[in-house]
């Protein structure tokens, strides 16, 4: 590569990332948090031996640590603390290895909750409403993801594809597929004021049926697009099955 097309680059990388930071001042935590369901986290009282093997089996460094249920989170749990547990000759429970976390508004901006976590060094935050009950969770990295794309490590699984095209004309679609990889198959679906409500599949079925769609419901979009769902719970869709509009035979001029 010549030295001026590397710098091309590089200027091209920078306004990226400079547009990036300057977006998450228009996102909030709720935009980007890890919904309450996807939340792995485990109970106060669980063995130390347990707790190893299921972060070991979902890769995670952090995990917050509740009591009963997990609208009472105590704090996290670091897995450095507990591979430093395992070499120590003190006998210890899971409660003397716990750390804070923060606890934030759905509504308290990115690019603050990014700095706060900074100062803090508090890397793991936890949404919660105006109840005190736990909607999500954030970390720094999720944050940081935000302006430099998404960060891949070693024991990150590759996903598949959201969107699978079926032999039989349809599609079977993760519901958290975005509504522009859905376009890219079936053409424009959303107009210019369904855009500002909907980013993905999911989103784009509450804002026509204004609930949690049920498995096995078949919601139909303006444009003869046809959502069947195949999987959900009552907290929210996972998978869908896409149809395109059923053409109606033209009728034969005699």
């Amino acid at each position: 590569m010549e030295e001026g097309d590397h710098q091309v680059d590089s200027d091209s990388h920078e306004r990226t990332l400079l547009r990036n930071v300057l977006d998450l001042r228009d996102i909030t935590a709720w935009d980007v948090m890890v919904p309450r369901a996807d939340i792995t986290a485990i109970d106060i009282k669980t063995p130390i031996p347990e707790l190893v093997s299921e972060m070991v089996k979902m890769a995670h460094s952090r995990l917050p640590v509740y009591r009963n249920t997990l609208d009472d989170v105590v704090g996290m749990v670091h897995i450095k603390d507990v591979l430093a547990q395992l070499n120590s000759a003190k006998k210890m429970v899971l409660s003397d290895l716990v750390r804070k976390v923060l606890f934030v508004s759905p509504s308290i901006r990115a690019l603050d909750l990014l700095q706060e976590m900074r100062m803090t060094r508090l890397h793991l935050a936890l949404v919660v409403d105006e109840f005190g009950g736990i909607d999500g969770l954030i970390t720094i990295e999720d944050l940081v993801e935000e302006i430099v794309g998404e960060i891949i490590d070693e024991h990150d699984v590759e996903e598949g594809p959201k969107i699978i095209n079926q032999s039989d004309g349809t599609a079977v679609a993760n519901a958290r597929a975005t509504v522009e990889e859905l376009e890219e198959l079936f053409g424009p679906v959303l107009n210019a004021e369904e855009k500002e409500e909907a980013e993905t599949l999911a989103g784009l079925i509450y804002s026509i049926t204004g609930r949690i769609a049920k498995r096995g419901e078949i919601i139909r979009h303006g444009t003869g697009l046809e959502f069947e769902v195949l999987e959900a719970d009552p907290r929210r869709l996972k998978t869908v099955r896409v149809r395109l509009p059923t053409k109606t035979p033209t009728p034969k001029t005699p």
